[in-house]
């Protein structure tokens, strides 16, 4: 009997480009980071050409950038640059917010409920909280069942890793983000459109501040 055909080596670009993008937004490289196609490949497994294609994407996107000699890097934001990200964000968070109130199931509901009370035992583990807090934003996106919307704070979550420090690195910043996410949730539960877009600005409005005190004191 003939063995089994094995499957034909796959070439993961589109995986290039999430594992670059997942590295850049876990800071393994930092803004300004060079970005070498022979490292990365070695590194994730693949061959250069999906690492190049990706990083083609990225530079698109404005994620990486070429500098010189020194070849491809990890873009940065500057003053301006940040302000005009948290301005923008201040109003697609406030809109998802709002839709998931409007359109949230019960069972959506739930697992923001769930992602809060779990956050309550994060407080004093930034890296921890910061990936409670990015799933928590990513279920309330779900919940507003818009996908035009969800396309625009995929974008933003991109622009997002370019961030140098975590706003929850702070001292105190942990127990107000919970108290914040859960303000959204009690009016998401509520169905009260209005409180939940405010809540979710407010939130936003405050990371910003504390980002803005964070690179004052760099």
């Amino acid at each position: 009997m003939d063995e089994p055909r094995k499957a034909a080596p796959r070439e993961p670009g589109a995986d290039a480009y999430s594992l670059i993008l997942d590295a850049i937004d876990r800071g393994d490289y930092a803004p300004g980071a060079r970005l070498v196609e022979t490292e990365l490949a070695e590194r994730f497994g693949v061959s250069r050409t999906p690492i190049r294609e990706a990083l083609g994407r990225l530079e698109m996107q404005g994620l990486v950038a070429h500098d010189g000699r020194r070849g491809m890097v990890v873009a940065s934001l500057d003053h301006d640059q940040l302000g005009e990200l948290y301005e923008v964000r201040a109003t697609v968070e406030g809109l998802a917010a709002r839709l998931a109130a409007r359109h949230a199931a019960p069972e959506e509901m739930a697992i923001l409920r769930d992602l809060v009370e779990q956050s309550r035992g994060m407080i004093g583990d930034p890296a921890a909280l910061r990936d409670n807090n990015r799933r928590f934003h990513r279920q309330m996106h779900r919940a507003s069942h818009n996908r035009y919307l969800n396309a625009m704070l995929e974008g933003m979550r991109r622009s997002m890793a370019l961030l140098t420090r975590v706003s929850l690195s702070d001292p105190g910043r942990g127990a107000e983000t919970v108290a914040e996410h859960d303000a959204i949730v009690r009016a998401i539960e509520a169905r009260d459109e209005d409180a939940a877009e405010a809540a979710a600005r407010r939130h936003v409005s405050n990371a910003y501040a504390t980002r803005l005190r964070l690179e004052a004191m760099s």
